[in-house]
C-alpha cells in the first residue's frame, strides 16, 4: 500500500517540519516520490478517449483499445497503468482545439471540438469510477489521492472556442475546467500569441481583459502560457487571482519564444503564481536541424500554424501520429534534451522566481516527453534529480503539487469572495 501523501498535512506544517534530504540514493530518492502527490497540468488527449464500444473487428479494437482505452497499457505516454507504475498521482487533461480564423464558424467549430473532449475526459471518469476521479476544487484532488484513486482535472489550452461569448467561461466552468489559456499558436480574440507575426493587440484585448475578470469570477485559472509577452504581462497585472503558465520553461535556460524570460517569471512571483515547467524537448534544448525538419514536416502535415490545409479529426490525428513517429527518428540523429535539462530549467526558475513559484507540465501527449520523462511510468526519475541535487522534500512536494494546489485555493478564495 502507498502510504498516504504529507500534502494532506497543512502545506505551511510539511515546511516547517521537513528534514532536511538525506544523502542520495534511488531508495531514499523513491520514497520521497512515493509520499508526494504528483500533479501534472498538461496531458493532450483524444476526443475517442475512453470509448464505450470497440469495433467487432479483434484487429480494429486491439488498435483502437491502444489508442484510446485509457486502463491498458497503450501508445499514450499516459494511461492508467503507466500513472500507477510511475506513481503519477493526478493530470489536467486538456481540452485542446486547433487555432484557426477569427470567424463565428471558426469559433463555432471549435466549440463543438471543445465539448467533444470535456465529454470524452467526463466519460472517462463515469466508466472507471473505481480507477480515477473527477477534481474539481484543489480539496477534492487531495480527497481522491487518500481515497488512493488517479486524478483527472480539466484545462483548456487556449480560449478561442469561447468565441464572443463571455457566458461560456461559467459554462466551461460547470464542466470542469479550472484553468484556460488566453492564445495558442496564433493571436485569439482574447490576446496575442508568442508567435512572431505582428501583434493584433498588443497585449490583451478588450474581450481578453473581460475574460480575465470573468475567470477571477468564477474560480478559473488563468494560464499565460502561449501567449505573448506583453500579454503575459497584461494578464499578470490585470487578475486579482494568481496566474499559472501551465507548460513553459525559462528562456535564460534555451532562447524559444515559448518560454518566460526572467522578467515574466518575477512577474508571476509578485502575482504569487506558480510556472509549471514544461517537458517538451525542443523548448528545454535547441537543436536548429531538427527544428527545421520538424517544422518542415508540420506544414507538409497540415499540422503548422498557418496551415490552410483541412483536416477531418480523425486525419488530423492521424498526422500527429506520424509527427510522433518522425520526431522519433529524428530523436535518434540529434539527441533529444533530459531530465538533467529539464531540472535546469526548474533550477533556473526557482534562483529567479523563488521555490513557491515552480511546478510540473509534461506537455505529454502533445509533443512533451524526454529522455528519462518519456512517459507517466518514468515519473520518479525527475523526483530522483531533484534529490540527487540537493532539493528537500518539504521543496520537492511543493514542485509537484503544493504550488499548484496553493494557487488553485487562491483562485477559489478569490471567486469566493468576489461572489
Amino acid at each position: 500500500m502507498r502510504r498516504l501523501p504529507l500534502l494532506l498535512l497543512p502545506l505551511a506544517a510539511c515546511s516547517i517540519a521537513a528534514p532536511p534530504s538525506p544523502a542520495y540514493t534511488n531508495a531514499n530518492a523513491d520514497a520521497i516520490h512515493a509520499r508526494c502527490l504528483t500533479l501534472d497540468t498538461h496531458k493532450d488527449i483524444s476526443s475517442q478517449l475512453a470509448p464505450e464500444a470497440l469495433p467487432s473487428d479483434p484487429d480494429t479494437a486491439e488498435k483502437y483499445r491502444a489508442k484510446y482505452d485509457p486502463t491498458v497499457r497503450g501508445d499514450q505516454q499516459v494511461d492508467f497503468v503507466k500513472m500507477r507504475e510511475g506513481q503519477y498521482d493526478c493530470a489536467f487533461f486538456i481540452v485542446y482545439t486547433p487555432q484557426r480564423k477569427l470567424t463565428d464558424a471558426g469559433y463555432q467549430g471549435a466549440y463543438v471540438e471543445a465539448n467533444k473532449k470535456f465529454d470524452a475526459i467526463h466519460r472517462m471518469c463515469r466508466l472507471y469510477p473505481n480507477d480515477i476521479g473527477l477534481a474539481t476544487t484543489a480539496a477534492d484532488v487531495e480527497r481522491l489521492h487518500s481515497e488512493g484513486k488517479l486524478i483527472a482535472c480539466i484545462g483548456i489550452e487556449n480560449g478561442y472556442p469561447m468565441g464572443l461569448d463571455l457566458k461560456r467561461i461559467e459554462e466551461f466552468h460547470k464542466r470542469g475546467a479550472r484553468y484556460m489559456g488566453i492564445a495558442h499558436n496564433g493571436h485569439t480574440q482574447l490576446g496575442d500569441s508568442h508567435t512572431p507575426d505582428a501583434p493584433m493587440h498588443n497585449g490583451l484585448s478588450e474581450l481578453g481583459i473581460k475574460a480575465v475578470k470573468a475567470m477571477n469570477d468564477v474560480g478559473i485559472m488563468v494560464d499565460v502560457s502561449h501567449a505573448s509577452k506583453a500579454t503575459m504581462l497584461h494578464a499578470v497585472k490585470l487578475s486579482r487571482a494568481p496566474v499559472i503558465a501551465s507548460h513553459s520553461g525559462a528562456r535564460a535556460q534555451n532562447d524559444h519564444s515559448r518560454n518566460l524570460d526572467d522578467e515574466q517569471l518575477r512577474a508571476i512571483a509578485k502575482n504569487n503564481g506558480v510556472v509549471q515547467c514544461v517537458a517538451l524537448a525542443s523548448f528545454l534544448k535547441s537543436n536548429k536541424q531538427k527544428d527545421a525538419a520538424v517544422n518542415k514536416l508540420r506544414d507538409e502535415l497540415g499540422l503548422s500554424r498557418n496551415s490552410t490545409i483541412e483536416l477531418t479529426d480523425n486525419q488530423r490525428e492521424a498526422n500527429w501520429e506520424k509527427l510522433k513517429e518522425a520526431r522519433n527518428e529524428l530523436n535518434k540523429r540529434y539527441p533529444p534534451a533530459n531530465v538533467s535539462d529539464y531540472v535546469d530549467h526548474i533550477e533556473h526558475i526557482i534562483k529567479i522566481a523563488g521555490i513557491d513559484h515552480v511546478g510540473i507540465g509534461s506537455d505529454f501527449d502533445g509533443g512533451g516527453g524526454i529522455a528519462g520523462w518519456s512517459n507517466a511510468s518514468e515519473s520518479r526519475n525527475v523526483t530522483r534529480e531533484l534529490v540527487k541535487r540537493g532539493h528537500s522534500e518539504a521543496d520537492i512536494q511543493k514542485i509537484w503539487s503544493g504550488n499548484l494546489l496553493r494557487v488553485w485555493r487562491a483562485v477559489e478564495n478569490v471567486a469566493a469572495a468576489l461572489n
